[in-house]
């Protein structure tokens, strides 16, 4: 705790004024363009991988990075999914799985999660990627999580498309959904090809190349 307190204290006074304007504009609004969803893995951190500025991410982390199919009863990603896209008009959402996860690997490996009721819960809202995975072959235990990665993520972007606000945003044509996996030890994005249903090198995609000739766009 006190690493996080001095590193507090250091931002206070070392980073926090030479930023001062760019606070002082987000003091009294904000308008992110892009709503980023992530796992809560403490190796991934959307502002730094996605070299993004305060004020410019809307982002949800949870384990696994999971958004449950719009229900009756919607909890907290499903309000939050939908305040970014009724309220704030992100005009994108990004789905980023990582390498190494600790939720897809429970899965994919059934790893007995009975002394976690709430997690094994939570993960059931994998269940159509678990049962995708489970029919492929894979060469290996890495491979199979590797695959459970992308299998979630396709899961997710699927599930966000029930939400109400997303499938009318869709349809007004001001909102794109991505799907990415971010390598831990590379720092390499492979990004969905929603045409191929096949992950690509970032630097590869179609959006990547958008992106190269307008900076301002996003992939």
């Amino acid at each position: 705790m006190q690493d996080i307190i001095s590193g507090f204290l250091r931002f206070q006074k070392e980073v926090f004024p030479e930023r001062r304007d760019l606070f002082r504009r987000l003091a009294t609004k904000q308008s992110p363009s892009t709503l980023f969803i992530s796992c809560s893995d403490s190796r991934m951190v959307p502002e730094l991988v996605t070299q993004q500025e305060p004020g410019d991410l809307f982002v949800i982390r949870n384990a696994g990075n999971i958004v449950p199919s719009f229900g009756p009863e919607p909890g907290g990603v499903s309000a939050t999914v939908e305040y970014a896209v009724a309220q704030l008009k992100v005009t994108d959402i990004v789905v980023c799985g990582h390498s190494d996860c600790g939720a897809m690997t429970a899965v994919a490996m059934c790893a007995c999660l009975d002394h976690m009721p709430a997690v094994a819960n939570w993960l059931r809202y994998t269940d159509a990627a678990r049962m995708i995975n489970e029919h492929k072959v894979h060469a290996s235990a890495k491979a199979r999580v590797d695959s459970m990665v992308r299998e979630n993520v396709i899961a997710q972007l699927n599930n966000l498309e029930t939400h109400p606000s997303v499938a009318l945003a869709q349809i007004q044509g001001r909102l794109a959904l991505h799907g990415w996996v971010y390598d831990i030890e590379s720092g390499r994005i492979d990004a969905l090809n929603a045409k191929t249903g096949t992950f690509v090198p970032l630097a590869e995609h179609p959006a990547a190349r958008l992106a190269m000739e307008t900076p301002a766009s996003k992939v």
